[in-house]
């Protein structure tokens, strides 16, 4: 897949069941057509404001615990404070911190509050911008859905340093 032209799409839900029976139809149609998604997590914010990460489908990821690779690029895209609250955020605080920044003057960033509200869902994924059509074909019933073009530089220095930050991680656990 190109990496010259990723999208950010955010597509949120009012019901939880919805967006997790949305999410099975994108890996479906992932599985079963020509839609190629580089990276897709389910995001859930509680009432409390509290946000949970559910990688790839397989279960959630809270708040200060380790995020794989490909669901922390999607956070740190998406809301690059999130990817902070992870313990991996300490190996990658300072791509982060300035991707945030690069959101902040850029105007580029997906506001929180605006595209995860509290109790709500967000199905958030990076693909290339040749895909939209298929997605928006898969995902029809969100409440809202924005995609924005991702800067490939952001993308890059951010996959870089997670996979170094989470090998950092690992051997951390294991020793």
């Amino acid at each position: 897949m190109g990496m010259d032209n990723l999208v950010l799409y955010v597509a949120t839900y009012d019901d939880d069941a919805v967006a997790t029976d949305q999410y099975r139809s994108l890996k479906d149609a992932e599985a079963s057509s020509d839609l190629e998604v580089v990276s897709s997590v389910v995001m859930r914010r509680g009432d409390d404001g509290r946000v949970a990460v559910d990688e790839h489908g397989t279960g959630q990821v809270a708040a200060g615990t380790w995020i794989g690779g490909a669901a922390g690029l999607v956070v740190g895209l998406f809301a690059p404070p999130l990817l902070a609250a992870t313990a991996i955020g300490a190996g990658v605080g300072a791509i982060s911190g300035a991707i945030a920044k690069k959101h902040d003057e850029k105007k580029v960033g997906l506001e929180l509050e605006e595209y995860l509200p509290r109790g709500s869902s967000a199905i958030v994924a990076v693909l290339d911008d040749k895909y939209l059509d298929r997605i928006d074909a898969v995902l029809t019933k969100y409440a809202k859905k924005v995609d924005k073009a991702i800067d490939r530089d952001d993308y890059e220095a951010l996959e870089k340093a997670i996979s170094e930050g989470g090998d950092k991680i690992a051997k951390a656990i294991a020793s």
